[in-house]
């Protein structure tokens, strides 16, 4: 999807960018293959020329901090499937006070079919987070954008979290599904284990707090709830990147990108 792009040029919106898939500018490829284009002056053709040969360097170095900053937040869910492999499932649990009075009590990590639960008081600490961040080219969180990702950067301010991210509250709430990440796991048929379904965030605060009173059992529950809610993004990410394209990108027209043949290969 990011190679169909091109709301990353100045200039270029939604609409424009519609427009240019209408008249079958499918890909930055076709875009640079074409002498001029209806609406585009030449100068300015020629100006977008150089910033996606820029931008199509820097997907092939797999830099995906470029991407970031040329593209609006809203719009990140479009790396999503190129950054996969190096993706971060991150899902946080609290004492259940605000940033400055409280404490992170559990940041559950998922990549690549591992799970990691850094756990207040063992093996949670800023340098850990960090460790974990520079192996990341895409964070998945579902409302990270307004809770994880300032809940942490107020408790571990040396974090750098300028990566892409794709939220996929956000996302949803742009496809018409209402709803927390439990109400929309069910909606879409995302199971969770029967020990833990039906817990809540606020029940992980009773879970830290009973845990700090002596139930091992407690932490153990915790823990089984941090991992559904984390390593259930995964699933949930592929679904709604693969509604956002249906929705949003050149397929919603009726049309998708042609592969790219070399220059030497003739057409079938």
């Amino acid at each position: 999807m990011i190679a169909s792009s091109f709301v990353l040029l100045k200039g270029i919106g939604q609409s424009s960018e519609r427009r240019l898939w209408q008249e079958g500018i499918l890909d930055w490829a076709s875009f640079l293959q074409s002498p001029t284009l209806p609406g585009i002056s030449q100068t300015r053709k020629e100006w977008y020329d150089r910033e996606l040969t820029v931008a199509q360097t820097h997907l092939e170095l797999g830099d995906a901090h470029f991407f970031s900053a040329c593209l609006k937040s809203r719009e990140h869910w479009r790396l999503f499937d190129t950054f996969r492999p190096r993706a971060l499932y991150l899902d946080i649990e609290t004492t259940g006070m605000s940033a400055r009075e409280g404490h992170v009590t559990v940041v559950g990590l998922y990549r690549n079919g591992h799970m990691t639960s850094l756990v207040r008081g063992e093996t949670l600490t800023e340098d850990r987070l960090h460790a974990e961040l520079e192996q990341t080219d895409i964070l998945v969180t579902f409302f990270g954008s307004g809770f994880d990702i300032p809940y942490l950067q107020a408790k571990f301010p040396r974090l750098n979290f300028k990566k892409p991210h794709f939220d996929l509250c956000f996302a949803a709430r742009r496809l018409g599904m209402q709803g927390g990440l439990k109400h929309i796991e069910r909606e879409v048929q995302i199971e969770r284990a029967a020990d833990v379904t039906g817990l809540d965030g606020w029940e992980a605060v009773r879970l830290w707090h009973r845990w700090c009173a002596g139930d091992e059992a407690a932490r153990d529950l915790l823990l089984r709830y941090n991992e559904a809610d984390t390593k259930n993004l995964e699933p949930l990410a592929s679904l709604i990147y693969d509604r956002m394209v249906a929705r949003f990108g050149p397929s919603s027209m009726g049309i998708l990108p042609t592969p790219r043949r070399e220059p030497n290969e003739v057409a079938p």
